[in-house]
């Protein structure tokens, strides 16, 4: 049975937050690269239950003005409480004693998939393909792969050199 298919010249597997920055990042690089994510949800973070405390460094260096185009991040952290349980009570930790990765000063409460949503968005605007392509199982693959696509093609093969040498243009 004939195959459509199409080329892009980055095939991205994932559209979690690492994945679709990627693609952001790609197309901020050079906007005439073709980026296609593939995702195995139903949608961009139909997968990414979880809540999680952000730091939005990341954030800042690869969208700077995400505050202006409405990033899910509303709840930012007020305090830190780091307590011992016991049987009976609790005892607090003072802040000045717990190290820096305990301490969420400038920090966001976040859902990450309400963040990975608005990062798919982010990277169709960028540029990427937003159309669903096709997902089709893979014969006797398991795991992720029987829901990734038959083909992953691109217009130029890319090796690992080229492609480390296209990332740090």
């Amino acid at each position: 049975m004939p195959r459509e298919s199409m080329q892009y010249d980055v095939v991205v597997v994932g559209a979690g937050p690492a994945g679709l920055a990627a693609a952001i990042r790609i197309k901020q690089l050079s906007a005439d690269v073709s980026v296609c994510v593939l995702e195995k949800g139903s949608e961009v973070g139909a997968h990414i239950l979880s809540g999680a405390v952000m730091d939005p460094r990341a954030l800042n260096e690869l969208i700077p003005d995400w505050k202006a185009k409405g990033a899910p991040l509303n709840t930012a952290v007020t305090a830190d409480r780091f307590l011992f349980l016991t049987e009976q009570s609790s005892f607090g930790t003072p802040s000045f004693l717990l190290p820096a990765c305990f301490q969420n000063h400038g920090n966001y409460v976040v859902s990450l998939g309400n963040v990975t949503r608005w990062l798919g968005q982010q990277a169709e605007a960028a540029g990427g393909d937003g159309d669903v392509v096709a997902q089709q199982p893979l014969q006797g693959g398991g795991g992720v792969g029987k829901y990734l696509l038959h083909w992953i093609a691109s217009r130029n093969a890319l090796d690992m050199a080229s492609f480390l040498s296209f990332m740090s243009r």
